[in-house]
């Protein structure tokens, strides 16, 4: 069942607001152990992502900025992440009958399926979907994603917004799972009724007296009851406290925040991700280039002595090409300083760093060899090597990001009567990968059924396959294996019907042949 179970907000009391702002206290204390992490890998990687920092709009953020490998691999990293995982207009899941469907039930709900998946991703096609999960595996390249999927209007049914980290607190459940996530934001007080149409404002607190943003904090947290998936959405006021709007939300994908990390140790909230492995490498890098550009500007400008004789005037010197400088008969004039720097030695410590961070990244898990465009054999080599390679994250990601993301987007669109699910008795619906990542990991199984086909023809004959391997069942393995739809395999009362076709046409008499 999938349902709001209460959509009015409740009495405004301060006692509920100082509850939820005393956990959410607690979350900001549990994040504070990560701040000092978190703020140097948005300084060096993210600098144009909003920072930790309280910064005003347009503000420089790349001042401390020497070597670029970083910020570029953390983009190249997200955007060859989402080609992997969520390929823009590519359908890179789908819906499948559960394994407890009845056989004979399975084609027939699989072709249902199949147009429901279609439906689900022409919406994502149509969305904001691409562009702010893009900047969630930003994040991501951090250790923490957060994504805010909410019902939208009726021409975007999905609404998708990509939380910035700074402005996330999360807190793990008894399960070790985050249930609890805090978002704040600051928010003019005209757009409070835009926002949240149905919020209730304390008494004696006009709106339209507010000269200052309000501080905002929304609260979802998970309410552990009957073995039930149900959360509480709240909308708290710092200032004064109150609750200005709540909500009770039960049965899956209900949950409106996706909140997935790369890694994770055991008992931390917040991921790791392979900035983490990179920084060491990357604060040397941008401190070598720093180096480099002072040694270089020494090189150009130079470094002199001068006699104090009171003639020489340094403040009236300009080392430019071509200048002129007077000085007095008999005076050394000025003494150009061999410079001790050695190029050579830095750009060899550069090139190592740089590599690391690329390897870091995956930047070189697809990387083009020079000169030579790669093969489509190639590329589903190195995606197959990338999916190696990213196995365990992959796998939480499914589990974090892709099937709670495909399970909110089922919600909305079913409560928005534009689709139904098909039920079997109750039975389940499967989510299947059918990302490029996951096309690479299923492609082992095609392989090996071929190659095992390769070995029946060798031992016993190529007459031999069709009596030892089930062609019909082959057919259907091999299919979702590589992600084609039902509908493409014909079922077997046709295939009966064209072999006995084909059976006929070949025993029929040509023509002037005289039957026997």
């Amino acid at each position: 069942m999938d349902y709001t179970v209460d959509d009015t907000p409740s009495v405004n009391t301060s006692d509920k607001a100082n509850a939820i702002l005393e956990k959410y206290k607690e979350a900001v204390s549990v994040k504070d152990h990560w701040r000092e992490k978190f703020e140097e890998a948005y300084e060096y990687c993210l600098p144009n992502r909003e920072s930790f920092y309280d910064e005003s709009p347009g503000q420089r953020r790349t001042d401390k900025i020497f070597d670029e490998t970083a910020v570029v691999g953390v983009q190249e990293f997200a955007s060859r992440l989402q080609s992997g995982i969520v390929p823009t207009f590519a359908r890179w899941a789908d819906f499948q009958a559960g394994v407890e469907i009845p056989e004979e039930q399975k084609s027939q709900v699989n072709l249902q399926l199949d147009k429901i998946t279609e439906y689900v991703f022409e919406v994502l096609q149509n969305s904001n979907f691409n562009q702010e999960v893009h900047e969630s595996f930003m994040d991501l390249a951090v250790g923490t994603g957060c994504m805010l999927v909410e019902e939208g209007d009726a021409i975007n049914p999905v609404k998708f917004t990509a939380v910035p980290l700074p402005k996330v607190c999360l807190l793990n459940g008894p399960d070790g799972k985050i249930d609890t996530v805090y978002r704040t934001r600051k928010v003019k007080p005209e757009h409070i009724k835009v926002l949240y149409p149905k919020a209730v404002m304390p008494e004696n607190f006009d709106l339209l007296q507010q000269k200052k943003e309000l501080t905002i904090i929304e609260a979802v947290y998970k309410i552990y009851q009957d073995n039930v998936e149900k959360y509480k959405y709240c909308v708290v006021l710092d200032n004064p406290k109150a609750v200005i709007f709540e909500e009770e939300y039960e049965g899956e994908g209900s949950n409106p925040y996706l909140v997935f990390r790369w890694n994770k140790a055991s008992g931390e909230v917040y991921g790791r991700g392979p900035v983490f492995n990179a920084m060491g490498a990357i604060k040397t890098c941008n401190l070598t280039v720093e180096l480099i550009l002072q040694n270089a500007q020494m090189s150009v400008s130079g470094v002199y002595t001068y006699e104090d004789d009171g003639v020489i005037n340094p403040d009236n010197i300009a080392l430019v090409p071509g200048s002129l400088i007077p000085v007095a008969p008999g005076s050394r004039g000025l003494n150009a300083i061999q410079s001790a720097s050695n190029f050579d030695v830095a750009q060899l410590v550069l090139n190592d760093m740089r590599q690391n961070i690329k390897k870091a990244l995956y930047m070189e898990a697809l990387g083009r060899p020079e000169g030579t465009p790669m093969t489509a054999t190639e590329v589903s080599e190195r995606m197959a090597d990338l999916s190696r390679q990213i196995g365990s994250s992959f796998g939480r990601l499914q589990s974090e990001f892709i099937h709670p993301l495909l399970k909110r987007i089922i919600r909305i669109l079913s409560k928005q009567g534009r689709i139904e699910l098909p039920k079997v008795n109750g039975r389940e619906v499967k989510i299947g990968a059918r990302s490029p990542l996951a096309q690479a990991q299923h492609m082992q199984d095609v392989s090996d059924v071929n190659r095992f086909n390769e070995i029946i023809a060798g031992t016993f004959g190529p007459q031999m396959i069709n009596v030892i391997v089930n062609q019909n069942e082959t057919a259907k393995y091999l299919a979702e294996k590589m992600n084609l739809p039902e509908k493409l395999i014909r079922d077997e009362e046709e295939q009966k019907q064209i072999v006995q076709q084909i059976s006929q046409l070949q025993t029929a008499p040509k023509e002037g042949e005289i039957p026997q």
